[in-house]
């Protein structure tokens, strides 16, 4: 395997449930796709529980917690949510074609929300901060 998108949606959301996909294949347009499929499933506030649930556990069982950010992880669900109800794709892979800013540019659709660094924040990783600047609809 390559890439994440080697897999369809079910074999990538089992594979990443039950901690076993390649490390190497969960790159951050796979933490994407993985909000995508939730946002998909469930209503955001379930997307959001499920998505930072699920990257922990993944993380725990790698020993790489100190890589996870709740605030970043809820932030990204938000993001993906926002551009998903705007949408026409029926699957990730044109999802992310469409709305190229996620891949290149998220690090500054992140910053026009907080006025703090939430990349680097100890408070961040561990609870979810919600945005001082624009709040997410």
């Amino acid at each position: 395997m390559k890439t994440h998108f080697d897999f369809n949606d079910s074999v990538f959301e089992k594979q990443f449930k039950e901690g076993i996909l390649d490390p190497s294949l969960f790159t951050h347009q796979a933490h994407l796709r993985l909000a995508w499929i939730y946002i998909n499933k469930y209503a955001i506030d379930l997307a959001c529980l499920e998505v930072s649930t699920q990257i922990l556990a993944y993380v725990t069982k790698l020993g790489a917690v100190d890589k996870f950010n709740k605030t970043l992880t809820i932030a990204a669900v938000k993001t993906v949510n926002h551009f998903a109800r705007k949408s026409k794709s029926n699957n990730f892979r044109d999802f992310i074609t469409e709305f190229p800013r996620l891949s290149h540019n998220f690090k500054e659709l992140i910053d026009a929300h907080y006025g703090f660094d939430i990349f680097n924040s100890e408070k961040a990783k561990t609870q979810y901060l919600p945005p001082d600047l624009l709040p997410y609809s």
